[in-house]
């Protein structure tokens, strides 16, 4: 059992896992956008500011995958 767990470990690591996560994180932006819209069109400041945190919370995480991803490329020897 505990290879299994060290398979999935390793693939959160993976470049696939990577691409897997990105696509995880945009998946809320849609939703992120309607709720901005309805926000907005309601005048509902706190939901506006609600909507902001998400949407950075979205963005530093998509950041933090692709720097991730970045660093799997420098890691790679053929790369060069």
């Amino acid at each position: 059992m505990s290879s299994k767990l060290q398979k999935a470990k390793g693939f959160k690591k993976s470049r696939a896992g990577l691409y897997f996560s990105i696509a995880g994180s945009l998946i809320s932006v849609p939703g992120t956008v309607k709720r901005a819209k309805e926000a907005r069109k309601e005048g509902d400041t706190l939901q506006l500011i609600d909507v902001a945190v998400s949407a950075a919370g979205i963005v530093t995480g998509v950041v933090l995958l692709v720097r991730e991803l970045r660093r799997l490329d420098s890691d790679d020897i053929l790369a060069d």
